[in-house]
């Protein structure tokens, strides 16, 4: 009985500190390298023990988005339309889902890329209609107050961003490692899967497209379980002790950090062709 403690112990010691590292781990690089290549299992175990259910999207996801220097004179861009084309339903065993596996709203995410950069004059099109309808309440108070103050002009945009989320392909690639030590076991699996995003940039003046671009980021999925047996009363009764968990590298963080990288692509491939320059 006391070996049987003994092993309970020391496994519930190895499932706490798994699961501390899992949180203590989890940093930026875990979710802010979506052009790293996983080379081997072990890196792509190791890199999914940084995942946390507590992941933040107050920050840049992207590292590189954070250096970017300020344009010397920065572009004004509107964004119409950016969609999930894939289509893709979320993955329910036995059961019909009408649920979409990413979401619908990534124009949101683009346009929050867009501002973090710091880079760009984002102008509104989404509320257009209601930026509008309070300009002419404004208008038409002012008139019966007979205030002559002027309004300022809408500002225009010289160019128009869109894109779509255009594939979301699932376990590319799955594995895992374990072992197993007189009734003590412990076992890792990991799933990869991989989202792709387009981004172009169009001019208004002439509908030429001017800059596009594709970027993947890979979602990595890993479960972790833990387990003990043993033989009590002379071998006549198996008790058996069982932990796991499992951790999921969250859909929205691999799009927002996507669409960073695409950003930044696109802000650089403007510096080459001289569309635009930093200010320095």
């Amino acid at each position: 009985m006391k070996a049987l403690l003994k092993s309970l112990y020391l496994l519930a010691t190895l499932a706490l500190v798994a699961s501390c590292a899992s949180v203590s781990k989890y940093n930026l690089p875990c979710v802010t390298n979506p052009d790293q290549d996983y080379k081997d299992v072990v890196t792509i175990v190791s890199k999914a023990e940084c995942f946390s259910a507590e992941a933040f999207v107050n920050e840049p996801v992207t590292e590189a988005i954070k250096n970017i220097p300020e344009a010397k004179r920065k572009p004004v861009v509107a964004v119409y339309r950016f969609q999930d084309q894939t289509g893709q339903r979320k993955s329910i065993d036995g059961y019909a889902s009408f649920s979409t596996a990413l979401t619908q709203a990534p124009i949101n995410y683009l346009i929050r890329a867009l501002m973090q950069s710091n880079f760009f004059v984002v102008v509104e099109r989404a509320a257009f209609e209601a930026i509008t309808r309070e300009r002419q309440i404004i208008r038409s108070g002012r008139e019966k107050f007979n205030d002559d103050t002027k309004q300022l002009p809408l500002l225009f945009a010289g160019i128009i961003i869109e894109g779509d989320i255009v594939d979301y392909n699932t376990n590319l690639q799955t594995g895992g490692i374990g072992a197993r030590y007189l009734g003590i076991g412990s076992s890792k699996q990991y799933r990869e899967d991989t989202i792709v995003v387009s981004l172009r940039l169009i001019s208004v003046s002439t509908g030429e497209i001017l800059l596009e671009t594709l970027t993947s980021k890979t979602i990595l999925s890993v479960a972790v379980s833990n387990d003990v047996f043993r033989y009590i009363e002379d071998y006549t009764k198996l008790v058996e002790f069982e932990t796991g968990s499992a951790m999921n590298e969250s859909k929205s963080i691999a799009i927002q950090a996507a669409l960073e990288t695409a950003v930044v692509n696109i802000i650089n491939l403007g510096i080459e062709k001289d569309f635009w320059e930093f200010n320095e």
